[in-house]
């Protein structure tokens, strides 16, 4: 009983936002703290991690002897577990308690990091991928829902701010430090110089976490656990096919997952209002009862869209239109990433007093902007104008993502906390798929029709991603109208609870 008497000392106290007598306080306890940085750090890792693999494509290739079709599987995998393990994490978040499964992610990141650093051969590395993803799927919702759980709604902007870190600079930095590894050492080196700051983690955590959280029992329903398998993976790898078919390396028509996705999907669903009844869910759809998170996660599909669509089109536009290498691409990039981390804890400290509207809609005019900006690439456009609108694109990404994720999880139930973190996660795995897909397609597309008209060899490539980032910039303006629908949940009333 003592875990069990912690857990409710700790939650009574700490989602009571501290008060007392002298009314509410702007610090969290000692022991939430503790718990929410050593999550923060262990997350901030496994991003990095999930970010690194792109430049070390080719010196894997030529490392271990295997083409472009079979490298991709490195992300392609890493993708479908991300999308088969987190829509999970809504149950395992329930069922256990907080170091538990916190041990549990970190324990299968540090075990995937080590099969991947001494793999002898290529199936071995896409085994340990597959692992490391298992632990990477469980650790956003868990600290989601941790942050949530421990910190009091009139400070929870701010510590929001610190995930936008997470999320903005591990991205950032990710392809900067992996040209600078491969550089000067082996492509293995990308795993071995990430394991001990994981079994760090580890360690400390190990020694140092408490469980924070409250949970309740029940079993998972197997049927649930399959169709979400299918649904979600047959998304992603269709999603995923779409862009690779357009290069010319697909294997599979990508319509065959694609349709077997949103037949599971559609299946998965009407298993889950089903089972919600009996609060036996394996991912509780009730959490969309509350529009603020319907909005919210909406908003977030679009800017994650738009986001990892530019994360692809921008290093191709620079590599083979204006001729930059990979590791000057990576330099060009890395402000705009290292601004959008730097803005989330300011941006929390305003969500906290102001509310997310004064973000959210300046946030929504600045990425639209930059995505119409971005039409007007061309042959000859000078690299600082690349980085300036990629700086205006993250500023305004980095002005949304923070009221978004408060402003979303706030408005569900707090035992729908888990449920609201792993349907975030799983809409921002499906918005990077499509958003890659659908940006990739658009440029293969429009590149192939300008080909052969007299043109500059540079100048299809060129017409092709303007055309793609036409399509974001149309998207964007949907987002700006939304933007002016979203308000605080305490505003919304009792109708989200």
């Amino acid at each position: 009983m003592t875990d069990e008497r912690l857990t409710t000392e700790v939650v009574n106290r700490e989602t009571a936002g501290g008060q007392g007598s002298g009314g509410q306080t702007d610090r969290l306890e000692p022991s939430a703290r503790l718990v929410i940085s050593l999550l923060l750090v262990s997350s901030f890792v496994v991003i990095l991690n999930e970010t690194v693999m792109g430049v070390a494509l080719p010196r894997i290739m030529d490392g271990l002897g295997v083409p472009a079709t079979s490298a991709q599987w490195l992300t392609t995998a890493f993708m479908l577990t991300m999308a088969v393990v987190i829509p999970i994490s809504g149950f395992l978040l329930q069922r256990f308690n907080t170091r538990p499964v916190f041990l549990a992610a970190m324990t299968l990141f540090s075990l995937g990091t080590l099969l991947c650093a001494i793999s002898p051969s290529f199936g071995a590395l896409v085994v340990g991928r597959v692992v490391q993803a298992s632990g990477t799927a469980i650790m956003m919702p868990l600290l989601m829902t941790t942050i949530m759980t421990l910190v009091p709604p009139h400070l929870r902007g701010r510590t929001m701010g610190n995930i936008s870190i997470v999320m903005s600079v591990a991205p950032a930095l990710g392809p900067t430090l992996s040209g600078l590894v491969l550089s000067a050492l082996d492509w293995r080196w990308l795993f071995w110089l990430v394991l001990p700051i994981a079994l760090f983690a580890l360690g400390l955590g190990a020694a140092r976490v408490q469980n924070v959280s409250t949970t309740r029992p029940g079993s998972i329903d197997v049927l649930s656990v399959l169709l979400s398998a299918l649904a979600f993976g047959g998304l992603i790898y269709g999603l995923s096919a779409v862009g690779s078919a357009a290069h010319g390396v697909s294997t599979v028509p990508p319509w065959i997952p694609v349709a077997t996705g949103v037949i599971a999907l559609a299946a998965f669903v009407l298993r889950q209002l089903a089972l919600q009844r009996s609060d036996r869910a394996l991912l509780d759809l009730r959490t969309f009862v509350a529009p603020m998170f319907t909005i919210g996660v909406a908003l977030m599909f679009v800017l994650m869209a738009a986001l990892f669509g530019t994360i692809i089109l921008l290093p191709i536009y620079t590599q083979d239109v204006l001729g930059l290498d990979p590791l000057a691409t990576g330099l060009l990039l890395l402000p705009g990433g290292l601004l959008m981390g730097l803005l989330g804890p300011v941006v929390g400290r305003i969500y906290d007093r102001r509310g997310p509207r004064v973000l959210v809609v300046p946030g929504a005019v600045l990425v639209s902007i930059s995505l119409w900006s971005l039409t007007l690439l061309g042959e000859t456009t000078p690299a600082i104008f690349v980085l300036g609108v990629h700086v205006v694109l993250s500023a305004g990404l980095g002005l949304m993502f923070t009221p978004l994720f408060t402003t979303s999880l706030g408005s569900v139930r707090p035992e729908l906390y888990s449920h609201g973190s792993a349907l975030v996660g799983t809409a921002q795995q499906l918005a990077g798929a499509a958003g890659t897909a659908v940006f990739v397609v658009v440029m293969v597309t429009r590149a192939a029709g300008l080909s052969g008209d007299g043109l500059a060899p540079e100048a299809p490539l060129a017409g092709g991603i303007r055309t793609a980032f036409l399509c974001g910039a149309v998207l964007s303006l949907l987002a700006v109208v939304a933007a002016f629908f979203v308000r605080r949940p305490e505003e919304i009333g009792s109708s989200t609870h």
